[in-house]
């Protein structure tokens, strides 16, 4: 199954309190409840003003109908190609 990074541009993403962020988890979780079992939400790494999140899904489509639900901006969202991490020098 195809893993995707989504960039969301968030102003301010960084400042969120817990609250705030477990808010929003749990509109991204109920929405993927609704969606089915084909997507799935792995991690996201907040930043200053953006929130870099990584899905599962069978295409890019769903990624998108997700944000859209949510309401939440996917200002990109990228196919992952391969990964690679230190191991990947040796």
């Amino acid at each position: 199954m195809p893993k995707y990074v989504i960039e969301r541009d968030i102003p301010g993403a960084g400042k969120l309190t817990k609250e705030q962020l477990k808010g929003i988890s749990q509109t991204s979780c109920g929405v993927l409840k609704d969606l089915g079992p084909e997507i799935n939400w792995v991690h996201s790494y907040v930043t200053e003003h953006k929130i870099y999140c990584v899905y599962i899904a069978p295409n890019k489509e769903l990624v998108l109908k997700h944000a859209k639900q949510g309401g939440f901006p996917a200002n990109s969202v990228s196919e992952v190609s391969t990964i690679i991490d230190p191991v990947t020098s040796e």
